[in-house]
This record gives structure tokens, C-alpha cells and sequence, in this order.
């Protein structure tokens, strides 16, 4: 008897039950600390009161915050610099994946390991760690006297901060579809008469798709909503809608910041959305 229980297989219903028995907890933990705050933000759009105040009266006129110069110009800013980040990541993002895999290293995924590293550091100490990288006294002019541009404060400051930060977001999901290519294709290609340049450009990249547009969300949406990148290395020159979001929170106008979470949140969710339903795989979303 003792065999047969040892030995017994347990169907896996029982096992998927298990695991949302063991599962609960996070899922109370994410009710708590990630759904109630949005259906409070979502609230707190539709009333006017002293921030989180039991008096408070229904109102819309939180929304003229959408129709303000400030807003607008953010707003722009914020899916220009994105769009123009995910560009650049995809191109070295492409580069790097590409080099790596064509590489002869053994132990290719420590080198991935070596690249997302830094990563593991704290945002801030990285972000700051790049502010004094860019300032005209860094430590090459300390230790060489040969001045550096300033690029503090400026376009191209917040442009270099977010692919610094988020380009080992684009590298891992497209090596990871390079992965997945069979290497004879490598070879049918060549054999008939492509180049290795029309090969990458009409073969692997077509191939690494899946790759490139989940690694442009994971880049993209995160340069849509960040604010320390911009208040750090743009210095308060350069805002963008999370700029006008934290403002909007530090001074207490939760009304007006709902009103802009709650926007950034449906442009979001929207976004992954229309990709699930263009990919039903769910291949994109690596």
C-alpha cells in the first residue's frame, strides 16, 4: 500500500488547484496595492476636494487639465522622446543580439547576464551615476583637463539617460528570437545567392519581429510614463507628462493627476490590447 501511494500520480486538476491555493496571496496582494488604486484614481476624477478629504463635491472640471499648454506640450514630449529612444534601441538592440548570436562564445547567456547587470543597481544611482558622465566637469576632465560638452538640460541628455536604462530590454528579447531560428536557414539563404547583408535584411529580420515588438513595448511604455530621467538629467528643462503627473501628486491635486494617470493608463493597457489581438499567440509578449 505504501508503494502504490508513492507511487501514485496526481491528476493535474488537483495540481492547478493547488497552485491557486498557493497563488492567493498575491493575487489579494495585487487587489490591494494595484486595483484599488486605480479604481480610487479613477474616482478622485470626477470630484473636486481637498486632496484624499471625505468632503468633496462631483464635478468634470478636472478635466480642462487635458486642454492646458503645459499638458499638451508634455504629452508631446513624452511620445516623441519614447518614439525616438525605441528607434535607437531597436537599431543597437539589433546590432548587439546580432553580434552576440553570430559570436563564438560558449556561454553566450553570461555575457546577457553581464549586459543586464548594471540593471539590478538602483535607478536613481545609475541615473545620477550618468549625470555626472555628461556634465561638462566629469571625471575625464578631472583626470585628462580635456572640457566636455554639457549636455545637461538638454534634448539629446534625456534621449542617451532612457536608452542607457532600458536598451538591455530590447537586446534580450531579440536574442531570444534569434535563438529560435533554425540555422539552416542561415544556409538556405546563402545557397540561394543572398548576400549576408540582403540575408540579415530579408531573412532575420523579418524572423526577429516578435523580438523587436516585444522589446519595443518593454522600451516604449516606460519612456511614455517615466518623470526621473527628465527631472534629472533635463534639469526641468525638458517635461514630460510624468513630469506633470508627480507635480500634480506632490502638490496634493489629486484630481488633476488622476485625470493623467488614469489617461496614461488607458493609452497603455490600449496599446498591449490591440497587440494581443493581432497576435493570439501571444508570441509578441515574450
Amino acid at each position: 500500500m505504501q508503494k502504490n501511494r508513492a507511487n501514485r500520480v496526481i491528476p493535474p486538476h488537483q495540481v492547478s488547484h493547488h497552485l491557486d491555493r498557493l497563488a492567493r496571496p498575491y493575487f489579494i496582494w495585487l487587489y490591494v496595492f494595484a486595483i484599488l488604486p486605480i479604481f480610487m484614481m479613477v474616482f478622485l476624477m470626477f470630484v473636486d476636494s481637498e486632496g484624499v478629504s471625505p468632503n468633496f463635491t462631483f464635478t468634470v472640471e478636472n478635466f480642462s487639465i487635458l486642454t492646458e499648454k503645459s499638458t499638451i506640450v508634455a504629452l508631446w514630449n513624452s511620445i516623441k522622446f519614447s518614439i525616438l529612444t525605441t528607434v535607437i534601441c531597436i537599431f543597437f538592440g539589433m546590432l548587439i543580439a546580432y553580434a552576440l548570436y553570430k559570436s563564438k562564445i560558449k556561454n553566450k547567456y553570461l555575457v546577457l547576464l553581464l549586459l543586464i547587470l548594471p540593471m539590478w543597481t538602483n535607478f536613481l544611482l545609475r541615473i545620477n551615476a550618468l549625470y555626472s558622465a555628461l556634465n561638462s566637469s566629469n571625471y575625464f576632465t578631472s583626470l585628462f583637463g580635456i572640457p566636455g560638452p554639457n549636455l545637461l538640460g538638454t534634448d539629446a541628455a534625456v534621449i542617451i539617460g532612457m536608452v542607457f536604462t532600458y536598451l538591455p530590454f530590447m537586446v534580450m528579447p531579440i536574442y531570444t528570437s534569434l535563438e529560435k531560428i533554425d540555422p539552416l536557414l542561415h544556409e538556405a539563404a546563402l545557397d540561394l545567392g543572398l548576400t549576408d547583408f540582403k540575408k540579415f535584411w530579408k531573412v532575420i529580420v523579418p524572423l526577429t519581429s516578435k523580438g523587436i515588438i516585444s522589446g519595443s513595448i518593454t522600451v516604449l511604455l516606460p519612456c511614455l510614463s517615466g518623470f526621473a530621467i527628465s527631472k534629472v538629467l533635463g534639469r526641468g528643462n525638458i517635461l514630460l507628462i510624468g513630469n506633470i503627473i508627480e507635480q500634480s501628486f506632490y502638490n496634493m491635486d489629486y484630481n488633476g493627476g488622476s485625470v493623467l494617470a488614469v489617461l496614461l493608463l488607458i493609452i497603455i493597457l490600449g496599446s498591449i490590447v490591440i497587440i494581443n489581438k493581432n497576435d493570439k499567440e501571444g508570441e509578441t509578449l515574450i
